[in-house]
């Protein structure tokens, strides 16, 4: 009993002494104009800061959702550029067009860099002609990275039945020089909840032809939920049928989707929720995080590529109504790193690490709040070549008098080494 209370206590002081070393710093606050009571006004340089990726050329790329706030709704957005000392340049805002339909796309996703130096992005809403902002199913764009030659390469379900995809899903940069991405709708693999169950697509940069390469269907898979590129360069991801969840892997080489059953079991009859992110493990195994319908809590899951071995750690929150997970990564002190929008012990999210070895919880972060310098509700999380991790925060932060912060983009150095 001495030596399980020692290694207790040794176990609470390093958790302390890493969540005390642990340094938050507002890099850029995106401000908008207008009483901060009311928060409704134009955001000249954007606002919700809802993605981040760190580019080839050392400088951050992101997506604002917002270039007005109305009604707590907002519409239009912009892609940005912001150095590491916190210069921020806006590189396209969408605008609404004539006949505010948003041609150009409407509340900007996620994005990425492509092997060819340009910046490629999704949006939520837009690029449907003849109907109001939220119409359309979003566009899928590029830009350079200096903010010129803004480009739609295709605006999604513009063929019949949606046969090229709707709702905008992953986007990543592929090894062999194009970009790859997934919807999670549309299709012509049949019906998912009554609609089409989604597609993989390549964009080939030299010429910016769009092209569908998978169609999933209820038997292969279902709808996926997200992707990630492996060492040798071939896709994975997860997705979710009627009655299994499935790993997908995509090995374009050859053109082949293997569909591979995970056998997740049953709670009460249903299978536990979508399990929407995913990394590699240390160990070269698929991990992701898993609830239960109607049961408040958030666990990790580790599975190996061939579906076989399958564990469900215990949840490391079980507190009502807490932890929404957005974002998870594996950092280069081997475990996981999470941005929680809702968090564990914060209404208003936290940054929480989480073990590769048991999925047990070491420490919870949470600066966040309504006057907090970070803002509040962070949403994702990326790590430097440096060991510093950087992430967004989508509402709130500090601003001028007559303006409101809108999110804030916010470095966390937490001593973790280089990567």
């Amino acid at each position: 009993m001495k030596c399980t209370r020692f290694a207790l206590v040794l176990v609470l002081l390093a958790g302390s002494a890493y969540a005390t070393s642990a340094q938050f710093a507002p890099v850029y606050t995106f401000a908008c104009k207008g009483n901060p009571r009311v928060r409704s006004g134009p955001c000249p340089q954007g606002g919700r800061p809802e993605a981040l990726i760190l580019g080839s050329d050392g400088n951050f790329y992101g997506s604002a959702q917002v270039s007005e706030e109305v009604n707590s709704q907002g519409t239009g957005g912009t892609v940005f550029s912001l150095t590491p000392g916190g210069t921020l340049k806006v590189l396209h805002m969408f605008t609404p067009g004539a006949n505010n339909d948003y041609p150009n796309g409407n509340l900007p996703g996620l994005l990425t860099e492509g092997p060819d130096g340009r910046i490629y992005g999704e949006t939520l809403f837009g690029g449907n002609n003849g109907c109001n902002s939220y119409c359309g199913y979003g566009v899928l764009y590029r830009v350079n990275r200096n903010g010129s030659g803004f480009q739609v390469l295709h605006k999604y379900c513009s063929e019949a039945n949606c046969a090229d995809g709707q709702y905008a899903g992953a986007l990543v940069p592929g090894t062999d020089g194009n970009v790859y991405g997934t919807t999670q709708g549309g299709g012509t693999g049949g019906s998912c909840n009554g609609f089409g169950c989604g597609t993989l697509f390549r964009v080939t940069p030299s010429t910016g032809a769009f092209e569908t390469v998978v169609n999933f269907t209820s038997s292969n898979g279902g709808v996926p939920s997200n992707l990630i590129v492996a060492s040798d360069g071939t896709f994975w991801g997860f997705s979710v049928g009627s009655t299994a969840v499935i790993v997908f892997h995509y090995i374009e080489a050859t053109g082949t989707l293997q569909s591979i059953p995970v056998n997740f079991p049953l709670f009460d009859g249903d299978l536990p929720s979508s399990p929407t992110l995913m990394t590699f493990g240390p160990n070269g195994n698929l991990f992701g995080l898993y609830g239960i319908y109607a049961i408040n809590g958030a666990g990790v899951f580790e599975v190996n590529t061939d579906g076989s071995n399958l564990q469900l750690f215990p949840f490391y929150t079980n507190s009502p109504g807490r932890g929404t997970p957005e974002t998870m990564l594996l950092a280069s002190d081997g475990n996981f790193w999470v941005a929680d929008e809702n968090g564990i012990t914060s209404d208003y999210g936290d940054i929480i690490t989480l073990s590769s070895t048991d999925g047990s919880l070491i420490q919870t972060l949470d600066p966040f709040s309504s006057t907090s310098p970070e803002g509040a509700f962070p949403v994702t999380l990326i790590q430097a070549p440096n060991g510093v991790l950087w992430g967004s925060s989508i509402q709130y932060g500090e601003a001028s008098s007559k303006h409101f912060g809108d999110g804030v983009v916010f470095s966390l150095n937490a001593g973790l080494p280089p990567k």
